[in-house]
């Protein structure tokens, strides 16, 4: 018999995959935990995902708003989305940025990234700013019904200070993209 393959202090017995459609995978780990005691890990795969930081020359920010289906709310964001398996992360970063508001950019520049929610999900997040702006007009997919403001990136950080943006990926952007404008990096 072959040695468990090793993650950390987890040791991974068996994995299975239990559901999956076009934008998930839903895998069921048998595992020895690091106390010992068999168990199982349900992990979800997503893939890459990205979100830009749209900033105008005024120093405005675009965002989306959409009805989100799992906590039945409405959200306002920065422009995000998967990137497509085999995708270059910046052209993913260009097209949602067209498909969502309708913009192009001149440069992107990284953020950095962002483990989403790493209990559950394998997903990573690349943030951008995007910067020298060109407006057209959006192309939202089937499944999305969109909004799109454009607001002061001040603004922008009193609605997450208000709780009226409280979309974590879009949190780090757009805390990312204040500290970048206001330290000069």
């Amino acid at each position: 018999m072959s040695e468990p393959a090793r993650r950390g202090p987890w040791r991974t017995l068996a994995s299975r995959f239990v559901y999956q459609n076009q934008w998930i995978r839903v895998r069921e780990d048998a595992v020895l935990r690091p106390d010992g005691r068999r168990g199982i890990y349900g992990v979800v795969e997503m893939g890459p995902c990205v979100g830009v930081v749209a900033l105008t020359s005024d120093g405005e920010v675009y965002l989306v708003g959409q009805y989100r289906y799992p906590t039945e709310t409405y959200s306002w964001e920065i422009i995000a989305g998967g990137a497509d398996a085999g995708e270059d992360l910046l052209a993913a970063a260009r097209r949602e940025m067209r498909e969502e508001t309708g913009v192009a950019a001149a440069r992107l520049t990284s953020l950095g990234t962002c483990q989403i929610s790493n209990g559950v999900t394998d997903q990573v997040g690349h943030l951008y700013v995007a910067e020298g702006l060109t407006a057209g007009a959006a192309m939202p997919d089937a499944t999305e019904q969109l909004a799109v403001r454009v607001v002061p990136l001040a603004e922008a950080m009193a609605m997450v200070e208000r709780d009226e943006l409280n979309d974590a990926f879009s949190v780090v952007g757009l805390y990312r993209a204040w500290h970048r404008l206001h330290r000069g990096v």
